[in-house]
């Protein structure tokens, strides 16, 4: 077991304040590494699904390549609440709510 204080992730330490170059290697390699996984909206999407991505997951850049399932699984289910919303069960609210909260989409008071 070691002692002492945990170190911090990379992108944490920039983030706090912490980072210094002479201790934790250059920053151009994490932002480029950062840049190569953003999310880019699949060719196939069309319609409401395009909607959706367009509306909630383009504007979040804090979403990477592997956040790309649910993203895409959260777009399907938005346009199929969307085109009927009676005849969406709680189920699906569910899993939507759940897929919001993972790609960090609900706001600090936990609603849409």
């Amino acid at each position: 077991m070691k002692r002492g204080k945990r170190p911090l992730p990379g992108r944490l330490r920039v983030i706090e304040g912490s980072y210094r170059a002479d201790r934790h290697g250059l920053l151009s390699t994490d932002h480029q590494i950062a840049a190569e996984q953003r999310l880019i909206k699949p060719d196939w999407m069309r319609g409401g699904v395009a909607d959706a991505w367009d509306r909630y997951i383009a504007p979040a850049g804090w979403l990477d390549v592997f956040r790309e399932p649910s993203a895409i699984a959260f777009c399907e289910l938005w346009q199929e609440f969307q085109s009927w919303p009676a005849r969406f069960p709680a189920s699906k609210h569910a899993q939507m709510r759940a897929y919001m909260g993972e790609l960090a989409l609900l706001g600090r008071s936990g609603r849409i």
